[in-house]
């Protein structure tokens, strides 16, 4: 059985077009990387939880910001991992210096012994839909273009 993982699309409008929201994955390992790194905030859904809570939950827990307003399904993608995540796109407003992430513990450096506390999104950001291309995990690239399609409409 893979992993399901929901998350959020948060996007806006401004005089540079619509912009989306992106958080960078905390941790040794994403620490520099950026051009296909950046990722939705999202996250595993529970047993039993529907897939729209866990995107607002796992929303809330990655930005420390609530993702309130109207869900449109951005539908859904398979990653090279056989994870699936779906998404949902939700107009609204965040300030990326409001950050505020909840943690993992990971044994660094590796063979140590020590834990070590990360923010599981490090930094957050806005982009215009063509920045977001060059910046978010291409199997997530979808999901860009299923907003793309909804604003058109």
């Amino acid at each position: 059985m893979p992993v399901v993982s929901a998350g959020v699309l948060l996007f806006r409008t401004t005089d540079r077009g619509v912009e989306v929201l992106l958080v960078h994955p905390g941790g040794p390992f994403w620490r520099r990387k950026d051009a296909g790194a950046w990722t939705i905030p999202k996250g595993e859904v529970q047993p039993g939880e529907a897939l729209i809570a866990a995107a607002r939950r796992e929303f809330r827990e990655e930005t420390g910001w609530p993702a309130e307003g109207e869900a449109v399904s951005l539908g859904q993608v398979r990653l090279a991992s056989r994870k699936v995540v779906h998404a949902w796109a939700i107009e609204g407003e965040f300030d990326p210096a409001r950050l505020h992430s909840n943690t993992f513990e990971l044994e660094w450096p590796p063979r140590s012994g020590t834990r070590q506390a990360f923010p599981e999104a490090d930094k957050a950001a806005w982009f215009t839909v063509d920045e977001a291309r060059q910046r978010i995990i291409a199997a997530q690239a979808p999901f860009l273009d299923a907003l793309a399609l909804h604003l058109r409409r």
